[in-house]
């Protein structure tokens, strides 16, 4: 094993350990930072022209939304909130597919601003309840939990 497959090992044992300990909120904090990084790649990657580097960054970011943060929402007991951040995962999922394909640097922008600002209110709850960690997360993790949005 190479240092670097020795260091993705580390990290992979580092973000299942993080997962089994956090909190609903924390993990959604980990969702967050995850979709950002990729995104934060696959703009890197797109301004390299390093088309398949950026594919597999953005459809990592659109699994991370689809698969992590969509599909915890509890729409049925989470009212118009859970189902507003529904269609804007949605909608982020769909524009970042369109930035990919036009090699659209702003839409990756767009989405990456939306996710801060979600994060920021997320962080905020956080802060909110004792014992709930708001720092940045080093990677992320496609487990889910169910949230009824208050």
């Amino acid at each position: 094993m190479g240092p670097s497959s020795a260091a993705k090992a580390y990290a992979q044992i580092g973000v299942e350990t993080g997962v089994h300990a956090a909190d609903p909120v924390r993990l959604v904090l980990m969702l967050y930072d995850g979709a950002l990084a990729s995104i934060a790649d696959a703009d890197r990657h797109m301004a390299a022209g390093s088309i398949a580097d950026k594919g597999q960054a953005i459809s990592r970011a659109i699994a991370i939304i689809d698969g992590g943060l969509r599909v915890s929402l509890d729409t049925s007991r989470g009212g118009a909130i859970a189902a507003q951040l529904y269609e804007l995962y949605d909608y982020m999922g769909r524009r970042l597919l369109l930035a990919s394909l036009r090699n659209d640097p702003a839409g990756l922008a767009e989405v990456a601003q939306l996710l801060r600002e979600l994060r920021s209110a997320w962080t905020e709850l956080a802060a909110g309840r004792p014992g709930l960690a708001a720092r940045p997360a080093s990677s992320t993790t496609s487990s889910t939990v169910r949230l009824a949005a208050a």
